[in-house]
């Protein structure tokens, strides 16, 4: 009998990461059309920044779809991996990002639940640094654009927000990477070779 595992997708692991990266660097265009209007209301910078904007709007709606899908099937990997494992449902796995509050913290933990069922080969030192990294960067950027609408037209709270962005999607990029490949190595560890044929 041979046992069929279900390989950790290449394919969604580097469109979700570039999908990601994508809507860092619109972000970043966004946060300046948008301080550029503040500071001179033309309807050529209303125009641009509306844009940039719409752009954004798009990138990363398609990076959360893409990162969601992806953390999903990491999710039933890791449950395949490690059946006796505490893993969130799948429901859960998504549901968690779209709850206020509950979506600053409960997020970072199924990460790291998904990461070490993945593979004894998960270091709890510098794989959790990582994820831990990854959290802290995205949620200070959040902190600060939510203070920077108090000063929506100040340089030095668009640089580290914009900053904090990029390293964030650098980081997340990094953990995805991380994660599908030890669940490709370990799934790829499960599947039996083929017999070979009899003469």
């Amino acid at each position: 009998m041979t046992i069929t595992a279900r390989k950790a997708s290449w394919v969604l692991a580097r469109s979700a990461q570039a999908a990601i990266a994508a809507a860092a660097v619109a972000d970043a265009f966004r946060a300046a059309a948008v301080r550029d209007h503040y500071l001179h209301r033309t309807d050529v910078s209303l125009h641009r920044s509306g844009f940039i904007s719409m752009v954004f709007v798009y990138l990363t709606s398609l990076a959360i779809v893409l990162f969601l899908v992806w953390l999903a099937r990491s999710r039933r990997n890791a449950q395949e991996l490690s059946p006796q494992a505490s893993l969130p449902s799948r429901g859960w796995t998504i549901g968690a990002w779209f709850i206020p509050v509950v979506n600053f913290f409960v997020p970072r933990r199924f990460v790291l639940d998904i990461g070490r069922a993945s593979s004894a080969s998960w270091e709890p030192k510098r794989d959790t640094t990582l994820v831990n990294l990854w959290w802290g960067a995205g949620i200070t950027h959040a902190l600060l654009v939510m203070a920077g609408r108090v000063a929506p037209g100040s340089m030095a709270f668009l640089v580290v927000a914009e900053a904090l962005m990029i390293a964030a999607a650098v980081l997340l990029g990094l953990v995805i990477e991380r994660i599908t490949a030890l669940q490709s190595a370990a799934l790829g560890a499960t599947v039996p070779a083929a017999p070979l044929a009899q003469a």
